[in-house]
């Protein structure tokens, strides 16, 4: 059975929406991912430590976010391209419900699964 077309109108929202809240996130987080002041006479050896070690998660999740975004960036250019909604790999369709749970996403679930292997 076809799946019905895609609506490209809706998964453009569904990008717009998921990109505005990556990039407020990231906005938020700036502040985590500033230097760590090593002063000792204000701080403990732990706290720095505590300090540093959350510095690090911080911008270990701005990188994911930053890919995020760029994986949604190139959603937008397969959408302005006609091509949003066909596998990358090998251009078959992609299934509704794959796309709903990832707009962004650019494979089938078949070549994603051979790529994870």
């Amino acid at each position: 059975m076809d799946e019905p077309e895609i609506d490209e109108a809706h998964f453009r929202r569904l990008l717009e929406r998921r990109q505005a809240e990556l990039e407020k996130v990231s906005e938020s987080g700036a502040e985590a991912r500033k230097t760590v002041e090593l002063d000792q006479t204000t701080q403990g050896r732990l706290s720095r430590i505590d300090a540093i070690q959350g510095q690090e998660m911080s911008k270990a999740a701005e990188r994911r976010r930053q890919l995020e975004l760029k994986r949604i960036r190139a959603a937008f250019k397969r959408l302005e391209d006609g091509e949003y909604g066909a596998c990358v790999t090998c251009g078959e369709e992609i299934g509704r419900k794959r796309l709903e749970v990832d707009p962004a996403t650019p494979t089938c679930i078949d070549c994603a699964e051979s790529a994870g292997r």
